[in-house]
């Protein structure tokens, strides 16, 4: 039967997809461009080749050994001492003296009653560790877990001065021994730095007079003039035990350096095998001849000399020792840079807080505010 046109369906959807666009009239040439586009890529994104050096820590370079000064012909004219010195002091930084004057029982009485303080309890000694940093006095934190525990230390370090806080804090702890090792740092520091005194004298008379840079020597740090870093070097330590704590030290001692601003550092090292010498340029090393105390300069004779002598830092290296050993390092400034007042190195700088200047803000806005009300008022 023939259906009628008003009862046929009605025309469905058209779903068709749409025409597909244009594209270039060459294909070759959309290939070109791809080339080049990536070649452009490829130069404008390059990343140019990092090349790290294979050391990065500091090498180690051994020299002969500095000038040995005799002390008693420093001031003598026809001796030439004190060329030595400023040569040596303006290349390496150090040199070294002999027949300074001071007798060997003075030295031997002070480095033995030094090693009773590193014979204290670790739960002592952290009454008098060196935390805050800005405590300029006391036993050095250990930097390891083991060291906490009294395994692997090669060396312990404590730093003495004649502050009054850190002889409170000693005697609390160990008040007998600490008083006699005390007197005799202090016999001592007394010959060192009359010894130091005269060397400096003898350097300043060699340089122009009244530099700019004699205006910006550092003041010693919280006003003391002399402090003295005592070290206990371990005995029959491994190479391996030697060369990672060198390691540590180095670091450490390149980032950090000395607390207390000095002139001159006197180390009393009788006995070790090698002295190393830091600085930012460099790292060399000798063998201290015998009874010889070495002299490395510090920041304020650098300052002085308008960088021509060069501040580094010195740390004698005990190898292959059947004992401990003790050695120290006496930090000397002269009067002239030192603050007259005198001060307790633990107290530090006369400095306002921020809280201080915060509160001391909030008061004086609030006194303008009062006084204008009053003005406003009447």
């Amino acid at each position: 039967m023939a259906l009628s046109p008003e009862s046929m369906p009605e025309k469905p959807f058209d779903f068709r997809a749409p025409p597909p666009s244009p594209i270039a009239s060459g294909r070759r040439s959309c290939v070109t461009n791809e080339d080049v586009l990536s070649e452009f890529l490829q130069h404008s994104l390059r990343v140019p080749d990092l090349v790290l050096p294979d050391k990065v820590f500091p090498r180690q370079n051994f020299i002969e050994n500095p000038p040995k000064i005799d002390f008693q012909l420093l001031s003598s004219m026809e001796s030439d001492s004190l060329s030595k010195i400023l040569d040596s002091i303006a290349r390496i930084g150090c040199f070294q003296l002999v027949n300074y004057g001071i007798e060997g029982e003075c030295i031997r009485s002070a480095l033995a009653a030094a090693a009773g303080i590193f014979q204290l309890p670790p739960e002592k000694r952290r009454a008098v560790t060196r935390s805050p940093p800005e405590k300029l006095y006391g036993f050095e934190e250990a930097h390891g877990e083991k060291e906490e525990e009294g395994e692997g230390k090669v060396s312990e370090e404590f730093v003495w001065c004649r502050g009054a806080g850190l002889k409170l804090e000693m005697e609390a702890i160990w008040p007998v021994g600490y008083s006699n090792f005390s007197e005799k740092m202090e016999s001592l520091l007394c010959d060192i730095e009359k010894v130091a005194e005269k060397i400096l004298m003898a350097i300043r008379q060699n340089l122009p007079p009244k530099t700019d840079y004699e205006n910006d020597m550092k003041q010693g740090q919280g006003g003391i003039g002399s402090g003295c870093y005592v070290y206990k070097h371990s005995r029959n330590m491994s190479a391996e035990k030697c060369s990672g704590s060198l390691r540590y030290d180095v670091i450490r001692m390149l980032i950090r350096g000395f607390d207390y601003s000095h002139a001159l550092c006197l180390h009393v090292c009788d006995g070790s095998s090698e002295f190393h010498v830091y600085s930012k340029k460099g790292w060399v090393s000798f063998c201290p001849d015998k009874d010889a105390l070495v002299i490395t300069v510090g920041d304020q004779t650098q300052a002085l000399s308008g960088g021509q002598f060069k501040h580094v830092i010195g740390r004698p290296i005990y190898k292959g020792e059947k004992e401990d050993c003790i050695s120290m390092a006496f930090l000397y400034s002269p009067p002239s840079t030192t603050n007259t007042t005198k001060v307790d190195p633990q107290k530090g700088k006369n400095t306002i807080s921020l809280s201080q200047q915060a509160i001391a803000a909030i008061v004086l806005t609030l006194v303008y505010h009062i006084l204008v009300f009053v003005y406003n008022k009447f």
